[in-house]
């Protein structure tokens, strides 16, 4: 995987500039640091001397109270505590602004002598990006290590080849370069450091002999210049048709992704492949602030909330009498294989569990589908589920009955509010609002009498208000009647186990962006997940049975 990385530029007078890091204490009593843009919003409001800062504006539900340090969600007005911690300031890029600018070098332009620059990756990989895009022009551009001047800095000599030497080739002079530019890379400046000179193949006044005309290094512009450089070749590179790839979304605490990142970076620049960052799009969690004078009811679907308590009651007094209705006897079975226990149909069943009050040589067929099991077998694999008076095949998945969950007790909210999601702006969102707490697992449960635990909640889902949109809510109203939108197991995405977890059926949590893989425009995901509600056997004729 390809992931271009950038870097970005704070202002001294910031959070990071100042070494400020905010932090919130989450449910472990641990802390964990705000996102950067989050942390210099809380900064700024503190040194303003405000008694408190509304984050709905960069697209947080969160209040924070600097009088109690607590963060507030405004939903649930669930309160955090936060504090302010000093940590190291982000390094420095500072210098003057020299007199040449341009990149590549101008065929008349007056050498300069070399200054010191800048040892840090991201500059390497800016420097590298260039030398290679260069080459493509009529200069040559190298790579020359030079020795970094010592404390006190003294004027540096660049170590330059001979005079009447040229590249024979650019591209391949870059490669020649990358091994002591990748070493190099985390070494302080106090290492060698590859110095970027453009060579050029005109003859100049001031390059009389040789054609070259050296250029400052990158550590004599200060932030904004570097930007401002940034910026201007981006917009070169899109122009001359390099394709642009959006930075992907880092956001994890881990240093392995942006170093990967980087070496990537470096390796596509001396290959020849120019690298093209651009801005990527800001993640939009939540719609702007809603008033409760503007959420509105959904047309043709009553109230705007609904509750799951106790679990539903079992269908059928024993399993024996529950499979009775999906089984056809078979006295004479196909000489082939269970599908349960993998043994012979006209042998007895293989099973060794818990013996149910079946003889084990007692074959049936399913009425729907077709498919011939041990009646031992499906006895067994009935007790083992959530025996609820459904059955689903183990072969095809075909449901028989009314299928139920193990979802735990908790709240639905469901409203229309006046904002559009991305790809949908021709209507209003549905918003649904998911709410379980945590408690003790049931009978029903993996562990039962054993606490769990409701990360996330509440949860914010979204819908285009569209004729599809408003289908697929009714059919999500009848999986939470039927306890299937979530279960209680293991977090896929954090390891935890004993906590509610999404159960096979996938909703939006973005709003405004993609970003996660979880928000809009996704022209596919209503038909996506009218199939994933089938599966659980909740289709248009599952409204008309709800109804009757």
């Amino acid at each position: 995987t390809i992931r271009p990385v950038r870097r970005s530029y704070y202002d001294p007078s910031s959070a990071p500039g100042k070494g400020v890091v905010w932090e919130w204490e989450n449910d472990s009593g641990s802390w964990t640091p705000y996102d950067m843009d989050v942390g210099i919003t809380i900064q700024r409001a503190y040194e303003k001397q405000h008694p408190w800062v509304d984050l709905s504006a960069i697209g947080f539900c969160y209040v924070i109270d600097f009088a109690t340090m607590g963060q507030i969600n405004r939903q649930t007005q669930r309160k955090r505590r936060i504090r302010r911690r000093l940590d190291m300031v982000y390094p420095l890029v500072s210098g003057t602004l020299p007199k040449s600018q341009s990149w590549p070098a101008s065929p008349g332009a007056a050498a300069a002598p070399p200054a010191p620059a800048c040892a840090c990756p991201q500059c390497l990989l800016v420097m590298s990006v260039k030398a290679t895009v260069s080459a493509a022009g009529p200069g040559a551009a190298t790579l020359q290590p030079r020795k970094a001047p010592p404390v006190p800095p003294t004027a540096p000599k660049a170590l330059a080849p001979a005079p009447g030497t040229k590249a024979a080739d650019g591209t391949a002079t870059v490669r020649g370069s990358l091994k002591p530019l990748a070493a190099q890379g985390g070494r302080r400046q106090a290492a060698s450091t590859p110095v970027l000179s453009l060579a050029s193949t005109a003859n100049s006044p001031s390059g009389a002999g040789n054609g070259k005309a050296s250029r400052p290094g990158l550590g004599t512009l200060n932030r904004s210049h570097l930007q401002r450089l940034a910026i201007a070749q981006s917009r070169v590179l899109i122009a001359s048709g390099v394709p642009t790839v959006p930075v992907k979304n880092l956001t994890g605490s881990s240093p392995v992704n942006p170093a990967l990142a980087g070496i990537t970076g470096i390796l596509m620049s001396a290959a020849g492949l120019p690298v093209c960052l651009t801005r990527p799009p800001k993640l939009v969690l939540h719609p702007p602030p809603v008033s409760k004078s503007e959420i509105q009811s959904i047309p043709g679907i009553s109230h705007t909330c609904r509750k799951t308590t106790k679990k539903q009651a079992k269908k059928g007094k024993t399993p024996e009498e529950v499979l009775k209705k999906y089984l056809q006897k078979v006295r004479h079975p196909l000489d082939e294989d269970c599908t349960i226990c993998m043994e012979r149909l006209s042998a007895p069943s293989g099973y060794k569990g818990p013996q149910p009050a079946v003889k084990p040589d007692l074959v049936g067929k399913l009425v729907k589908c077709g498919h011939i099991f041990h009646l031992h077998c499906l006895v067994a694999m009935y007790n083992n589920g959530n025996k609820d008076g459904s059955l689903q095949c183990p072969t095809c998945k075909t449901i028989y009955g009314v299928k139920t969950g193990t979802q735990p007790p908790g709240k639905m909210e469901y409203h229309i509010i006046p904002h559009a999601l991305p790809g949908h702006s021709e209507c209003k969102t549905i918003r649904i609002i998911y709410n379980i707490p945590p408690g003790v697992q049931g009978p029903e449960h993996p562990n039962p009498g054993k606490s769990f635990t409701a990360r996330g909640f509440p949860r914010h889902c979204y819908l285009p208000d569209s004729e599809k949109g408003r289908k697929v809510l009714k059919l999500l109203l009848v999986a939470w009647d039927r306890r299937l939108i979530f279960a209680i197991g293991t977090s896929s995405t954090t390891g935890e186990s004993d906590t509610v977890i999404w159960n096979e059926i996938h909703h939006k949590t973005e709003f405004g962006s993609n970003l996660t893989g979880h928000g809009y425009p996704d022209i596919n995901y209503l038909d996506n997940v009218l199939a994933e509600l089938a599966a659980q056997g909740i289709t248009e004729e599952s409204l008309a049975q709800e109804k009757d």
